[in-house]
């Protein structure tokens, strides 16, 4: 998918738990001036607001209900894109154990991908930007020749989960986000895939770069210059 004018592209940076590719992509957004786009702070918003409901997030009925109803919206501010329930950012709410434990369920649910991945898109009208999640060059911009995909054995992402303190099973969310029958977490078709295991994150950067140069990133300025 890409922009309407031509004149915006779009990195997606994809990966389970904690491989991470959320600070890859942040890296790569203060290095090339993009706009960062956390998308799961999305779908844990939605989360956090089926926790305040006191919905079940296994129910998928009424999750789907709800997202009809939740004052959701997302803006570009500093650089990076903020996700505001109600008005307001939920801050350090999103990474609390019960959105943790069901985050998963409800980025299951069809009517919340649909919703969140036509914000994610509306975004690119904004600028050039980098996206992480589990379903960006799959699903939200397949058309992009700038995929990425960051994996890490289960062993060292959870290791890394721990050292940050969350209690959450890496195993399961890659059972569940993998086994989801929309938008599962997949390796999109075109993307290189780098394992981070046994990287540094320079190392992981800098191979991103090398990624992102092979594939004409730095070519577009002159490219655009001739429409």
């Amino acid at each position: 998918m890409s922009s309407p004018n031509l004149l915006y592209d779009a990195i997606a940076i994809d990966g389970p738990a904690a491989s991470g590719k959320s600070t890859v992509a942040r890296l790569l957004a203060e290095r090339l001036n993009l706009i960062m786009v956390n998308s799961g702070e999305m779908y844990r918003a939605v989360t956090l607001a089926v926790m305040q409901h006191g919905v079940n997030p296994c129910d998928p009925i009424t999750v789907a209900d709800l997202v009809k109803t939740i004052n959701l919206c997302c803006i570009v501010e500093n650089g990076g894109s903020q996700i505001l329930l109600d008005g307001e950012y939920p801050g350090s709410a999103l990474r609390s154990d019960n959105v943790n434990a069901a985050v998963s369920a409800v980025a299951a649910v069809p009517e919340v991908r649909h919703l969140l991945v036509a914000l994610q898109r509306g975004l690119l009208q904004h600028g050039d930007l980098v996206m992480e999640g589990r379903d960006i060059g799959s699903i939200v911009f397949p058309n992009t020749p700038y995929k990425i995909y960051i994996e890490a054995s289960e062993e060292i992402r959870r290791q890394r989960r721990a050292a940050e303190g969350q209690t959450d099973s890496v195993g399961e969310r890659d059972r569940q986000d993998s086994a989801r029958k929309t938008s599962p977490l997949v390796v999109p078709d075109g993307a290189e895939v780098i394992d981070s295991s046994q990287m540094g994150i320079e190392e992981v950067v800098k191979t991103a770069l090398g990624v992102l140069e092979t594939r004409g990133w730095f070519d577009r300025e002159s490219e655009r210059n001739l429409v």
